[in-house]
């Protein structure tokens, strides 16, 4: 058995917020943001309207409608997202809540920007090996409530967005479907882009004091990830093609996670890529973390940048570091 592509959604909220915007906010510029990363706008979630659960939801009804499937025939979920709506239990349960699923298991992964990477290559192996039928993959985010708008964090919280997409992968006994999945780690450099609390090596109870120092907001060496990024991105492409005896020029359709519009014309170039092999849309949307490949790829379809029989291919790279990518036949 293989994993098919058989539906796909995307929600965003409706709050965009514009470079414009945000030069309001903070000390920052429209033409520095679109310079260093190529966003011109980004959605911001409606507090009590939108929550990490709630988008996958409509996310997640978009892809069973694309699939022409109930939810009923869904067997397992495997939610990606950095920014749950509780500590615990994880948003997985909570959207299959949302969906009325009484015999569905549900699996939260943590891996950051590769998540739904991550979460595809799960979801092959309980198809590949038998084990489930359909697999609902969501990667959902919500990080505008957590990010530092003072002139501190101003290089981080310019880059990020809000919203949620999904994939059904389902059972098929064809020779389409994903073909090649590999996922890396190497977490010698984790502190290059974290978020250290909350976390359970606190020695002494949270305090005011360690929430105005930033230890709740995101931390990045943007020279080191943007260099690591760009090593990463090519190298495992490169790997899941020559698995598949393919070559760049094979590939029809290229989604990156939205990390960095620079980060994908280097990959690009550095791939020998065309134009039309390569998706970006982190201009609209920024940095949707485990939700920019879902919700790229839904809107890829929905252009019709990608047709059944296509190859595609999804690639990641994010903090831990983590990193991936898979081939598909679409």
């Amino acid at each position: 058995m293989k994993a098919k592509i058989s539906g796909v959604g995307h929600y965003v909220p409706k709050n965009v917020v514009t470079n414009i915007d945000l030069e309001k906010r903070i000390n920052t510029s429209d033409a520095w943001i679109k310079e260093r990363s190529g966003i011109e706008e980004r959605r911001y979630f409606e507090p009590g309207t939108d929550t990490v659960s709630s988008m996958a939801y409509e996310a997640s009804l978009k892809a069973l409608n694309n699939a022409n499937l109930q939810k009923e025939e869904l067997d397992f979920i495997v939610f990606a997202t950095l920014s749950p709506e509780y500590n615990f239990p994880g948003s997985g349960v909570l959207l299959q809540r949302k969906l009325g699923l009484k015999n569905c298991a549900a699996l939260d992964i943590r891996m950051q920007c590769a998540g739904f990477i991550y979460a595809i290559s799960i979801a092959q192996q309980y198809i590949e090996s038998g084990t489930y039928k359909n697999v609902l993959v969501v990667g959902s985010e919500i990080q505008s409530n957590l990010l530092d708008f003072s002139d501190k964090g101003r290089h981080i919280s310019v880059l990020f967005g809000d919203g949620a997409g999904a994939m059904i992968l389902s059972a098929t006994n064809t020779l389409s479907g994903v073909k090649v999945t590999k996922v890396y780690s190497d977490g010698e450099l984790a502190e290059e882009l974290y978020c250290q609390h909350p976390g359970s090596s606190l020695k002494e109870p949270y305090s005011l004091e360690m929430v105005e120092n930033g230890a709740f907001h995101p931390y990045m060496n943007g020279q080191n990830v943007f260099k690591m990024a760009c090593t990463k991105f090519p190298e495992v492409i490169l790997e899941v093609l020559k698995l598949e005896n393919k070559e760049p020029k094979d590939i029809d359709l290229l989604i990156p996670h939205q990390a960095n519009l620079r980060i994908s014309e280097f990959v690009q170039k550095r791939l020998g890529l065309s134009d039309n092999q390569v998706f970006n849309n982190i201009q609209k949307y920024g940095n949707t973390t485990a939700a920019s490949i879902p919700i790229a790829l839904s809107e890829a379809i929905e252009q019709n940048r990608l047709c059944r029989g296509d190859l595609l291919c999804l690639a990641a790279f994010g903090s831990g570091f983590v990193w991936g990518a898979t081939l598909i036949e679409y």
